[in-house]
């Protein structure tokens, strides 16, 4: 039981506001965007500033409360809430600054990236993210950053220049390049096991409109689009990005009425290249086959990078499982081709993320993310509206998991798994990494005080000098 004169202490020491559980919005302030995730902390700390999250850090270190961190909340297993501790959300915090010369941005741990391509985009300039414009910046960064532009710009983390840490014992340091290099080394990748970031700093890319879309087939040939698709993804220039789909046609506009709640396969394409070469690159892809649903061309960046933004609001029950993939072969694909299309409901999917290009020429030991060498980051997501249909979708995504399992090459992305996998899922995805983030997590959080999230257990006992 926390005293209640401590609590109003914290409160006093605060510029943003402080929730309890007996409080108005509680129930809203509780809710990630996983509606499977159903947790109650005893405090949520909305910070104003880094000065609130220095005094939110102190209070659950004092009073032996388990922290999370809450960015933009989209979290798979829902590591941005936890029962009974302190829930730092990092929402208010939220302001971008463009450098246009240096081609930077500096960007608040509470934006989402729909705020940062806002930002950016006045400057004809973007910053590589994911596919959802309402995920958090601090919750991707940390897990690595696959996105529509990874082949062309690596991922996130290969554009991040500097961070502002709050660490476990309150302190407030700069990683970067020049200051804590072992602490930057780890933050690109390793999660939220470090610290607290306040702040980002990335380098931008001249990128103002894209060449992309989705291109939609028939089901029926989902197994000749695979093998064509992974000669064609692997020999692509850096300019030339587009993700595999198993999906379910929207039912609104502006999808044509005859495709509106069709399952299909398809592409979504994103390509930098200026608009007259694109349009020389896909001349062989549409030559390839006809699309029941070609829906690809000039657009700006923002709008491909929030263009399943309504698709996927908020609250839907989600279940996720994931892998790194080297080769798709036609074992493999026989495999996606027989659980691809009993997707179980419309929301339910399966995707593969090109992670070769450009986020491919970094050493695998630059940063804490390991598998450099890998082509695709695959995720198979069982997502409903409804929590009676749970076990049906969770049912379909483990099914699927288990037969692609052994056709990967280990791993997964961080920010795919989900909360239940367990330690030697996490060691797995760090692989050759995994104990130097040991060795850091030692230096800065022997007391483990970050630990909600992917877990990387220190075996310090105390602070290295």
């Amino acid at each position: 039981m926390l005293p209640e004169n401590s609590i109003a202490e914290l409160k006093g020491r605060l510029r943003g506001r402080t929730i309890e559980p007996n409080d108005p919005g509680y129930d809203d302030a509780r809710k990630v965007y996983n509606g499977m995730i159903h947790k109650r902390p005893r405090l949520i700390v909305r910070c104003a500033d880094v000065a609130d999250v220095i005094s939110s850090v102190n209070f659950a270190r004092k009073h032996g409360l388990l922290l999370a961190i809450r960015s933009g909340g989209h979290n798979a297993g829902g590591l941005g809430i936890c029962d009974d501790g302190l829930v730092i959300d990092l929402a208010p915090i939220k302001y971008t600054r463009i450098d246009p010369v240096a081609r930077t941005a500096t960007v608040g741990g509470g934006c989402t990236w729909g705020d940062v391509d806002h930002a950016t985009h006045a400057f004809g300039l973007a910053a590589p993210s994911g596919i959802i414009s309402t995920t958090g910046v601090g919750g991707l960064t940390l897990g690595g950053g696959i996105g529509h532009l990874t082949r062309k710009c690596g991922l996130t983390i290969d554009n991040l220049l500097s961070a502002d840490v709050v660490l476990a014992d309150g302190k407030f340091v700069k990683a970067n390049a020049n200051e804590n290099a072992d602490l930057f080394w780890a933050i690109r990748g390793g999660g939220g096991n470090f610290g607290v970031i306040t702040s980002f700093t990335f380098k931008l890319h001249p990128i103002d409109t894209v060449y992309g879309g989705p291109m939609f087939y028939e089901l029926r040939e989902a197994g000749e689009v695979m093998k064509w698709y992974r000669h064609l993804i692997g020999q692509a220039p850096d300019d030339l990005n587009g993700f595999f789909a198993f999906l379910t046609v929207p039912p609104a506009p502006p999808f044509p009425e005859h495709l509106q709640t069709k399952k299909i396969c398809g592409i979504i394409w994103a390509c930098t290249a200026a608009l007259t070469e694109a349009e020389e690159m896909f001349k062989p892809i549409r030559a390839f086959k006809k699309a029941a649903l070609d829906f690809v061309g000039p657009l700006p960046q923002p709008t491909l990078q929030s263009m399943f933004d309504p698709i996927y609001p908020p609250g839907l029950q989600w279940y996720w499982r994931a892998d790194f993939v080297n080769e798709l072969s036609d074992e493999a694909i026989a495999k996606h081709v027989r659980f691809g299309p009993a997707l179980p409901s419309m929301h339910s999917t399966m995707h593969l993320y090109p992670i070769n290009g450009a986020a491919s020429r970094i050493g695998k030991q630059d940063t804490a993310w390991n598998y450099r060498d890998a082509t695709w980051a695959q995720v198979i997501v069982g997502v409903d509206p409804d929590p009676a249909n749970k076990e049906k979708i969770i049912s379909w995504t483990k099914d699927y998991y288990d037969a692609l399992h052994p056709y990967s090459a280990g791993g997964a992305y961080v920010n795919f798994l989900m909360g239940d996998e367990g330690d030697d899922r996490v060691k797995a995805t760090y692989g050759d990494n995994y104990e130097r983030l040991v060795t850091i997590k030692n230096r800065y959080d022997p007391d483990n005080f970050f630990r909600v999230n992917q877990n990387i257990k220190p075996t310090a006992t105390k602070r290295a000098a």
